[in-house]
């Protein structure tokens, strides 16, 4: 069931007397539980018309290195499989994404695409429903409740936006259905990159190779996806509630690579999340209330927020707050060389740099102490935002996108209340290691990530 408020027609031209309807693909990186996809199936049956799928790979794509580019072509290889099995043609051209929607789009009889939120996503489309020469729907896929449904301003936070997902959340947690595509579009005359070999497709990229892939921890594609989300919902889903704040466990659905780059769906996390047998009513709610309440509050953040990625999107109360405290004294100043290398005096801190460092992933309540330190240790806020944000991007595998913009303005009071005052800090909310060492076991997370590093260590040096 596709809903009405999922679509939107970008433009005022008509469908036209052509050779294929066109799925642009971007944000939404799957064969399966995609709305788009299957919307321009639906379009492509009733147009008698073939479905052609077309993903546009840039090598100028922001702040992305040679790690985001392995995990995503991992996906689109597995995604270009699935749309096979379903005679549906997918090509990956390389070059501006926009662009090659566009050029694609010129023997099109339709136009679908789906939806991103970031500056430049938005920028592709805009360029996209102003220049084709047919119509542009765009379908949102990659939301549970479509954000204007919800709210049409940036929101306070979890608490104002929660009673207005919640109102509409029943009439969207409907299970999808794959469409059968009646024209067969494999025969199709047109070529694409081969995504059987992504080392070579990367190299024509010519990126660099500082940041290393991290295969060895997080493979890219639906199916890893869902066989570790299978893990998730069997062995820890039970645990998510009580152990959201313990590191040293792995009770987490390590979902939010998968999320970012649109290889699994939501819609499909949050039905089986609900149909899990063997978790409790409260571990449901609290991986549902994560998924879908701070997801969404944090996408209705970056939609409404256009300075996003900016010191200055962050509260009025907060930027005064730590303005007045700008020139306290800070016991300890790293650069961001020593930040990145994980040379601070706190074994702790060390600790979630190397796991982000080495796998691509930090547990959730050692990024918030991680951001929380940058802002101690350096020399003025909107430095530390930037670091906070440039390290962010750099190596998360989930970095670059809604979620993890909003992270990082958390740690500098959006989304959240003014706290005691307190030096450095003044009223945005503190973290410290002693507060670490009396709610979880941080030695055990210390050593979970030394042994990481070691499994690291030994893969690369096997190759």
């Amino acid at each position: 069931m596709i809903q009405k408020t999922r679509i939107q027609i970008l433009n005022n031209q008509p469908i036209q007397p052509r050779e294929y309807v066109l799925y642009w693909m971007q944000q939404s990186q799957r064969a399966e539980y995609n709305h788009a996809l299957e919307y321009a199936v639906g379009q492509a049956n009733t147009l008698k018309l073939p479905l052609l799928v077309v993903f546009g790979l840039t090598a100028q794509y922001p702040e992305a290195n040679w790690r985001h580019y392995v995990f995503m072509l991992e996906g689109l290889q597995a995604t270009e499989q699935a749309l096979e099995r379903r005679q549906i043609k997918m090509i990956v051209r390389l070059g501006d994404p926009a662009q090659i929607a566009l050029k694609m789009g010129r023997k099109a009889a339709l136009i679908v695409c789906d939806r991103g939120y970031l500056r430049h996503q938005r920028a592709w489309r805009k360029q996209l429903m102003s220049e084709a020469v047919c119509r542009v729907d765009q379908v949102e896929s990659d939301v549970i409740v479509p954000i204007e449904s919800v709210s049409t301003k940036a929101e306070y936070a979890a608490r104002t936006i929660r009673p207005k997902i919640n109102r509409l959340l029943e009439q969207y947690l409907r299970p999808m259905k794959s469409k059968r595509l009646k024209i067969n579009s494999l025969a199709m005359n047109m070529r694409g990159e081969n995504l059987s070999d992504p080392e070579k497709l990367i190299a024509k990229l010519h990126l660099a190779k500082d940041v290393l892939p991290v295969s060895q921890f997080f493979k890219g594609g639906t199916d890893q996806a869902k066989k570790k989300f299978a893990t998730f919902l069997k062995t820890k889903l039970a645990n998510y509630a009580h152990n959201s704040n313990q590191p040293q466990t792995d009770d987490v659905s390590h979902m939010s690579m998968y999320l970012h780059f649109g290889q699994i769906s939501p819609l499909y996390l949050a039905l089986g999340a609900q149909k899990a047998v063997a978790a409790p009513p409260e571990a449901k709610a609290a991986y549902l209330e994560e998924l879908i309440v701070r997801r969404e509050l944090a996408i209705n953040f970056v939609a409404f927020t256009p300075n996003y990625d900016r010191y200055d999107c962050i509260p009025n109360w907060a930027q005064a707050t730590l303005a007045e405290h700008r020139q306290d004294k800070r016991l300890t100043i790293y650069t961001r060389r020593e930040l990145e290398r994980a040379q601070t005096h706190d074994v702790y801190w060390n600790a979630a740099m190397q796991e982000m460092r080495t796998t691509g992933f930090m547990h959730n309540y050692m990024r918030m102490y991680w951001g929380k330190k940058i802002l101690e240790w350096t020399q003025d806020p909107a430095s530390a935002f930037e670091t906070t944000l440039y390290l962010n991007n750099k190596y998360f595998l989930d970095g670059r996108d809604p979620n993890s913009y909003t992270g990082v303005a958390w740690i500098y009071g959006v989304h959240d209340r003014a706290w005691p005052q307190r030096p450095i800090f003044g009223k945005v909310r503190y973290m410290a290691a002693t507060g670490l060492e009396r709610k979880c076991d941080i030695r055990a997370y210390v050593n979970k990530v030394d042994q990481m590093v070691g499994q690291a260590m030994q893969t690369t040096s096997a190759k």
